[in-house]
């Protein structure tokens, strides 16, 4: 192959590289105004509910949890009434996972705990709040993760440690994509910071 042919290929790359990158960008910009259309109503329940300083980290989990693209913007349907698709409104959405976060994160600094460890809990249950107060008081990765494996999972009926794909990029660079079947997401504090970054560069 000669050099011109090896050059045109390594600029073709590159060109496909780059129009990636910005589909991928355009994408997030395109979710973040999405997520950002309920910013109104966001500020208005945390005033409601005198927690007006976990603004960004709600909006980050209605951009984690839906892109802001769906009536229960932040899926609390199960944890509000056990099951989901009971929500009706995107404001019983967001006052009850508000509420949920807000018991979460409360817990998890009564108990000594980091912020992130409450955020976890949001999407665990306040259980996980009570493991990482025996294993060192601080959300990690690698910790929800054997919580989601060796607690969760079992608990909900994946005794042999069965996984599924997740093709998210976080995921795929940690573990090659995979989560435990019934473990819940234990990438899901990770996420949520990521998603806080994304919404204030691309808002």
């Amino acid at each position: 192959m000669s050099k011109k042919i090896i050059k045109r290929c390594i600029l073709f790359l590159i060109l496909v590289f780059l129009i990636a990158c910005s589909w991928y960008v355009w994408q997030l910009k395109k979710h973040v105004t999405q997520t950002l259309k309920w910013e109104p109503l966001v500020k208005t329940v945390l005033e409601e509910e005198n927690m007006d300083q976990y603004e960004d980290l709600v909006l980050a989990i209605i951009f984690t949890e839906t892109k802001g693209n769906s009536v229960d913007v932040m899926q609390s349907s199960e944890s509000k009434y056990g099951e989901q698709n009971k929500i009706t409104s995107e404001k019983e959405s967001i006052t009850s996972g508000v509420t949920h976060l807000a018991e979460a994160i409360k817990y998890a600094l009564d108990n000594g705990c980091d912020i992130w460890t409450g955020v976890q809990a949001y999407n665990f249950g306040t259980s996980y709040v009570d493991y990482v107060v025996t294993h060192g008081e601080k959300n990690s990765l690698e910790l929800a993760q054997t919580y989601s494996k060796e607690v969760l999972a079992p608990m909900l009926g994946n005794e042999t440690g069965a996984t599924y794909h997740y093709y998210e990029p976080i995921a795929l660079f940690h573990n090659g994509g995979k989560l435990y079947q019934n473990g819940g997401n234990f990438f899901y504090a990770e996420l949520v910071k990521r998603n806080m970054k994304i919404i204030n560069i691309l808002s």
